[in-house]
Parts: C-alpha cells; sequence; structure tokens
C-alpha cells in the first residue's frame, strides 16, 4: 500500500510525496501555505487518482518521461518523478491510481 508523507519545504510551504508500496516517490505536491490547504491536495489526489484522463502524459527537454495528475479543474495536484521510458512512466501512472485512493497519511512536520 502506499503512503502519503508531509514534510515542510525550506521555505516553509507543506508539500507532500505519494510513496508506492515498495518506497520510491511516484508523486509530489506544489508547495502549500497552509498544512489544511496540503491535506486538501492529498485528498485531492486520492480522488482523482483512479481516472485515467487525469493523467496529462509528458515528455520533458532532456527526453525524460513524466506525467501531472491534475484535479477536476485542469490545476495540477501532482508531478510525477523523471522515468527512462514511456512503459515507465505509464507503469508510475498505473501505481499512482492503485497506490492513492488507500494510502495513509504521515504527517512528519509534527
Amino acid at each position: 500500500m502506499g503512503k502519503f508523507i508531509i514534510t515542510k519545504r525550506t521555505n516553509g510551504e507543506y508539500q507532500f510525496n505519494l510513496k508506492a508500496a515498495n518506497g520510491h516517490i511516484i508523486l509530489t505536491s506544489e508547495g502549500y501555505t497552509t498544512k489544511a490547504s496540503c491535506n486538501k491536495g492529498i485528498e485531492s489526489v486520492k480522488n482523482n487518482a483512479p481516472t485515467d484522463a487525469r493523467y496529462d502524459r509528458k515528455i520533458a527537454k532532456n527526453g525524460s518521461y513524466y506525467f501531472n495528475l491534475k484535479a477536476g479543474n485542469g490545476e495540477i495536484i501532482g508531478t510525477s518523478q523523471m522515468y527512462g521510458t514511456e512503459d515507465t512512466r505509464d507503469n508510475g501512472i498505473e501505481s499512482v491510481k492503485t497506490d492513492a485512493p488507500d494510502a495513509e497519511v504521515t504527517d512528519e512536520t509534527i
């Protein structure tokens, strides 16, 4: 099962990472000014993760593959790590679909 980890950035903003069952980070959020907003972002990932249309499959300028998970309003709620191939990126998407909806949340800021 996956796990959301809430941390605090050096600039004081909160962020979360979604870790897969194998411990690898598969999704990272933007920075949030409040912990409540960060928690809302996690809920949005949980709600949107199962819907394939919410994934924006991308190729970086350096040729690496990645994806953004978007909310229903089109706003990006998480960005993946970089992958070497299209297949590994697509496996990352499947991992988010599987791991996010029931993932527990660990708050490392307290």
